[in-house]
């Protein structure tokens, strides 16, 4: 897989993730009590950020070939520079 076309995948998933973002913070505050969860955003910016980095690498995985040490350090990198926007569009909610 050439690099443009895991850029496009991880931007993908990260748009997927992110569009998430409404429902589950309603879910968080509807059931504070079941999850104990003290800061919602916070809980929230965890699960965007491990579904990004999760689904990247299943995808990776599906390739024909396991992916190589170095396509996993590109994923998170690219999901790591994306951090930014996602904390932003989670805490400005």
């Amino acid at each position: 897989m050439n690099e443009k076309e895991l850029e496009t995948i991880i931007e993908q998933t990260i748009n997927g993730a992110v569009s998430t973002i409404p429902a589950y913070m309603d879910e968080i505050k509807e059931n504070k009590e079941t999850f104990k969860v003290e800061d919602p955003k916070e809980f929230v910016y965890g699960m965007v950020i491990g579904m990004a980095l999760g689904m990247s690498g299943a995808i990776l995985s599906a390739q024909e070939m396991p992916p190589t040490p170095e396509e996993q350090i590109k994923v998170r990198d690219l999901v790591y520079k994306n951090i930014p926007q996602i904390r932003e569009r989670i805490f400005n909610c």
